[in-house]
């Protein structure tokens, strides 16, 4: 997906274990080190202490949840094309392509890792050749559709800085959605990344985040639409 104009994903600082060890002995001097381990008592206890609450879910299941979520919106920008799976060249081709990232969890403040089986699936999609008054008329279209859907619009640009981008998210950010349109080149991109999941056949050993070796299939005009 295209980078957002104004970066919204949180950025945490990760002290050492001795900055943790630190934080309790100052604790023990200042008289609060009875609340500091019993709160610390409390995390460890309840499983809180380095976990996430991310659903168990397959890849291909957050795989086709993401591909919807394109395909919804390729469907409401009117595009009749069909796109085969793939890329030949990234910014100059159509694409239709699936993706997976790490997720990170732990807790707040004191820790910042990604999590063991977690992942985030995304898709991405591009047309070339895709004129003005198409690009800009699907685009108020989405725009309009996405916030009666109940999306949260971040940032709408029409051509303001060259190119046409709108940004939505839900769920606090954890399903996300970006669209651009670049005039001089005629070519129009689109994303969708939905929420992290575990994946349950995730086992110990296993390397790179799951479904990273997911295939879309084709993107283009549903019967009925």
């Amino acid at each position: 997906m295209p980078p957002e104009t104004a970066p919204t994903a949180p950025s945490s600082t990760v002290p050492s274990d001795s900055g943790v060890s630190s934080f309790v002995f100052k604790a023990l001097g200042c008289g609060c080190a009875p609340v500091v381990v019993l709160v610390l008592v409390v995390l460890i206890a309840s499983g809180s202490w380095g976990s996430s609450d991310f659903p168990r879910v397959a890849p291909e299941e957050m795989a086709s949840r993401a591909f919807q979520r394109s395909q919804e919106a390729y469907d409401v920008v009117g595009f009749q094309r069909t796109v085969k799976p793939g890329v030949e060249d990234i910014g100059v081709s159509t694409e239709n392509t699936l993706g997976s990232s790490f997720c990170h969890g732990g807790l707040t403040g004191l820790e910042d890792k990604t999590v063991d089986g977690a992942y985030q699936m995304s898709h991405s999609w591009a047309l070339d050749h895709v004129p003005a008054r198409q690009a800009v008329t699907g685009l108020r279209r989405l725009h309009r559709h996405l916030k009666d859907e109940g999306w949260e619009i971040t940032s709408y640009s029409e051509g303001e800085q060259g190119n046409w981008d709108l940004f939505a998210k839900r769920d606090d950010g954890a399903e996300r959605m970006s669209f651009s349109w670049y005039p001089e080149r005629e070519y129009f991109t689109g994303g969708a990344d939905v929420p992290c999941a575990y994946d349950p056949a995730w086992k110990d050993g296993d390397v790179g985040p799951s479904g990273d070796d997911r295939t879309p299939p084709a993107l283009g005009p549903r019967s009925g639409t």
